[in-house]
């Protein structure tokens, strides 16, 4: 029994490395790419980003305080949700997903501590007085919030008042059953949550209902080997179960297989840059429908879009 599920085990390993997802590994700038600024054709900081079925991306434009939407092959975005000069004004947005269900976006908004809903040129708070970073959702339509003072991450329904906890929550610290400032977020099928441990230099998995998480990336202190993240901010997984993060400070994205010693880099990794196989602090992560990859480049106020080949 013991060498069929040895040989079981092998099998599926050795049929994930040959269906891994391969990318260009010079990318392509869809968003921005023009020097930090306020016009249409240009980012500020650039955070969490999303991408439609149209392929058209939104960009949660920090510094900017608003959100951009760039469609395929446009030279400009366009601001259809409200900035910082504006009625119901959002300031320094850091991510945003979208409602299929209800037909709108969710945005993390920062800079007011609360989550907002907007839909049909209209938005309403969702959530007030939270610390809030990175958004999820699941495919029931709940909304997960990571939020960074308090370390712990909530599940909320439409008319909550407080959310369900349901990572962290312990305090701030490096225990299973901690976090310390978790930024972005992503919630897989299974309803396992995927936590950007930023000062834990770590990626955790908490699996539905658990009392702790389990780390799947990193988690061996910041530094610059294959077993290190310094500072982590997105993360995302593919169909495979394939783990990706923007590590920060390192310039690169990497991917890692839960329960492997080590991740490999995806793109990036060739030191700090604009070049397009540099990054420089790249922040978010996403993939269209066709599973090409794309990445916040924060410092170079850019969307980069890397092909899957």
């Amino acid at each position: 029994m013991k060498t069929t599920w040895i040989k079981r085990k092998s099998f599926i390993l050795e049929e994930i490395q040959t269906k891994k997802n391969k990318f260009q590994q010079f990318g392509i700038t869809v968003a921005g790419g023009n020097g930090q600024g306020k016009k249409l054709n240009q980012l500020s900081w650039p955070e969490g980003i999303f991408i439609g079925n149209d392929k058209s991306i939104y960009i949660a434009d920090y510094c900017n305080s608003r959100i951009v939407q760039w469609k395929l092959n446009s030279n400009t975005g366009q601001k259809n949700i409200p900035g910082r000069n504006q009625n119901n004004q959002l300031d320094n947005p850091t991510d945003i997903v979208f409602d299929k269900e209800n037909n709108s976006f969710i945005i993390s908004d920062a800079g007011n501590e609360r989550v907002i809903r907007y839909f049909d040129k209209n938005q309403q708070v969702f959530i007030s007085n939270i610390d809030c970073w990175g958004l999820t959702i699941d495919k029931n339509g709940f909304i997960y919030v990571s939020d960074w003072g308090n370390h712990e991450v909530r599940r909320w329904k439409q008319g909550d008042k407080q959310g369900e906890l349901v990572a962290g929550g312990n305090g701030q610290g490096n225990q299973l059953n901690q976090l310390n400032n978790p930024t972005y977020i992503f919630i897989d099928d299974e309803y396992s949550l995927y936590i950007s441990d930023f000062n834990n230099h770590r990626v955790m998995k908490w699996k539905k209902d658990a009392k702790e998480g389990i780390i799947v990336a990193g988690g061996n202190g910041k530094g610059y080997s294959l077993k290190q993240l310094y500072y982590p901010r997105g993360v995302i997984v593919d169909h495979l179960g394939q783990i990706y993060v923007a590590d920060e400070r390192n310039h690169r994205i990497m991917r890692w297989c839960e329960g492997d010693e080590e991740g490999e880099v995806v793109v990036g990794g060739n030191g700090l840059g604009n070049q397009s196989n540099q990054l420089n602090s790249p922040r978010s992560l996403s993939f269209d429908n066709e599973e090409n990859l794309y990445v916040g480049d924060w410092f170079n106020h850019r969307v980069q879009k890397y092909e899957k080949i």
